[in-house]
């Protein structure tokens, strides 16, 4: 018998034990973090093979008390717990190399272990008061592993914790509406129909919630400021994979379990999907920080996920949960690619890069599997995901409702987002990786094999659960509740012949490549005009790009989207500001004034009440 409280408070505690021990001993914080992590890790998947059900954890002290601590262990709570770990254990690890030496990350592996317990914590709560208080906790530890060391750094933190607390509060709410509705907490008991304008209420507070965690149109700005400004190992631990993870799992909460779907409820998610992938997708195109276009496409891949689950079909739910996890893999595998490219060179900027490829193999390499897949590129997990959710589309388009007859609009919004990042991915590999060397640059080397494995690792599962998608991993992973009953067919896709045959062509390739430079070429400097120009020319892939933000229709919202027109929490801020403004004329200073005011807002309270 598995003790699931061992999973989720051991991390806990543990780093709550660690804000005791100095930060001079910080190796040693980050070596039993590690070791913490590995248990989990183990833990999970036991967890992963166990059987299903409602597991009470008992309260001696109060025993009525141990129905708030039920834990609801099926399919896609399982499913998330093993990921959880997984990730937790490579980012650990990442870690020991990454942070040791980084000053400014006060009591971080503390705050990492205990997002890792909250993590669990929050996958395997079935009561929702439960659930909202290990969710709150990870909006607290999402602020603390920031940790503002500048006014910029700072601002992104204070801007995160006040997006993430107010989608907090309205998940509260939603939580009291769900509980007025069914007359219960507990998420295995409740399934509501988004009729009645109370269901819709709660609905749409539950939404906010996941949106805002996940980081989805129109509550994603807090994801590219705070990527650029947060350490990689936070940036990948969290934005890019644990509060994925937890923001779509409860999206898939929501459509699975708590509520039954309109065609209205479908619509706004297909438009909210497809919304996410082009407009975060544009913005990450004219990005040249390499941190901020990654948390712009952060945002993007959130697009997919909705976008299947909305449809939500048996096709359509695994393949935005799948999604889900190649995205947690390959992105939180490029921000480690990122902090490594950081950590050697000190620069983010694309224009000051290029050329590392030689210099940094194992990076590149790495990076180049990550930007193949997030672009959808076969034989890579990415590709099946997005096949999945085109296919489920396409099928999706049989049925008579309004958001059914728009399915080739949903396709054409998928499809063409996967093109446009694959285009983003070209400028951030050529801009980092290819092109001239940075003189500068000339001695730089590989990170330590702490860093540079996980992200082999990250990429070898790219690799590998999209070779055997179908045949292995679909399969294992995706087999309960609503998609026991089959998947249908997925299209007409074998990836393991394909990925014998393109194996094949690149072995060709090689060897043609090879074999046309076994004969030695002369080779001399350009000579024009008397000058020899060969050092000096030099093609910035950037160029290219900054011709899509001088389209007139694309510049004006690039114009607008500069001055904050779309940011919500800027928005907020100056209607905030506004009324401040407003009830601060009130503030005369004047007792008599303020007696008014005491007397009018009286009358109007009992003007309502009677």
């Amino acid at each position: 018998m598995i003790d699931f409280r061992l999973l989720i408070f051991m991390p806990m505690l543990v780093g709550f034990v660690l804000f005791i021990l100095p930060e001079s001993l910080k190796i040693i914080k980050g070596m039993i973090t590690l070791i913490i992590s590995a248990i989990t890790l183990y833990y999970s998947f036991l967890v992963f093979s166990s059987d299903n059900g409602i597991s009470v954890m008992p309260c001696s002290i109060y025993p009525p008390a141990g129905n708030f601590f039920a834990l609801n262990i099926d399919g896609l709570s399982k499913l998330i717990v093993l990921f959880v770990g997984f990730f937790g254990f490579m980012y650990a690890l990442y870690s020991l190399s990454y942070v040791t030496k980084e000053k400014r990350l006060i009591s971080y592996y503390s705050y990492f272990l205990i997002t890792l317990g909250a993590s669990f914590g929050a996958a395997l709560s079935d009561n929702m008061i439960l659930f909202v208080f290990f969710w709150g906790l990870l909006g607290l530890t999402l602020y603390k592993l920031i940790k503002g060391y500048d006014e910029a750094s700072s601002s992104a933190a204070k801007k995160t914790l006040v997006l993430i607390g107010a989608s907090d509060s309205i998940l509260i709410l939603g939580i009291g509406l769900l509980f007025k509705l069914s007359g219960s907490y507990h998420m295995s008991e409740i399934n509501l129909t988004t009729t009645s304008a109370w269901a819709n209420g709660a609905f749409i507070c539950l939404l906010i919630a996941s949106f805002t965690k996940a980081g989805a149109l129109p509550f994603h700005t807090w994801v590219p400021d705070y990527v650029e400004k947060a350490p990689a190992s936070t940036s990948a631990l969290l934005p890019a994979s644990l509060d994925k993870l937890l923001g779509i799992y409860f999206l898939a909460r929501i459509i699975i379990n708590l509520f039954t779907l309109t065609s209205w409820a479908t619509l706004m998610l297909l438009i909210v999907g497809g919304i996410t992938i082009i407009a975060a997708v544009m913005m990450a195109l004219v990005q040249h920080n390499f941190k901020k276009l990654l948390g712009y496409h952060a945002v993007s891949q959130v697009g997919y996920m909705i976008t299947g689950l909305a449809l939500g079909t048996p096709l359509g739910i695994a393949a935005g949960l799948f999604h889900m996890i190649n995205n947690a893999i390959y992105k939180g595998g490029l921000f480690l690619t990122a902090g490594s490219v950081d950590k050697r060179t000190g620069k983010n900027d694309l224009s000051e890069l290029g050329g590392l490829s030689k210099l940094m193999p194992i990076t590149f390499f790495a990076a180049l599997v990550f930007a193949l897949s997030i672009s959808g590129i076969p034989p890579f997990n990415g590709f099946y995901s997005k096949w999945m959710i085109y296919r489920g589309i396409i099928d999706f388009g049989s049925g008579s409702g309004i958001a059914n007859q728009l399915w080739i609009v949903w396709l054409v919004l998928a499809v063409f987002g996967s093109a446009l990042t694959l285009a983003s991915f070209i400028k951030l590999i050529s801009g980092i990786y290819l092109g001239r060397r940075n003189p500068e640059f000339e001695k730089v080397k590989e990170v330590s094999i702490l860093m540079w494995l996980p992200q082999a690792i990250l990429a070898l599962a790219c690799i590998v659960s999209g070779i055997f998608a179908a045949t292995w991993v679909i399969p294992k992973l995706f087999n309960f509740g609503p998609l026991s009953s089959g998947l249908g067919d997925p299209g007409m896709w074998q990836s393991q012949p394909v990925s014998i045959l393109i194996l094949v062509s690149l072995v060709v390739g090689f060897l043609i490549f090879w074999m046309g430079n076994m004969k030695k070429h002369r080779r001399s400097d350009s000579f024009i005009g008397g000058e020899k120009l060969q050092d000096e020319l030099n093609f910035s892939p950037l160029e290219f790009y900054k011709t899509i933000g001088s389209f007139k229709f694309l510049a004006f919202f690039y114009d607008k989207a500069k001055k904050k027109w779309f940011d919500i929490y800027h928005i907020g801020k100056g209607i905030i500001l506004g009324l401040n403004s407003v009830f601060s004329i009130c503030h005369t200073g004047i007792l008599s004034s303020y007696i008014m005011w005491v007397v009018a807002g009286v009358a109007i309270l009992l003007i309502i009440l009677i």
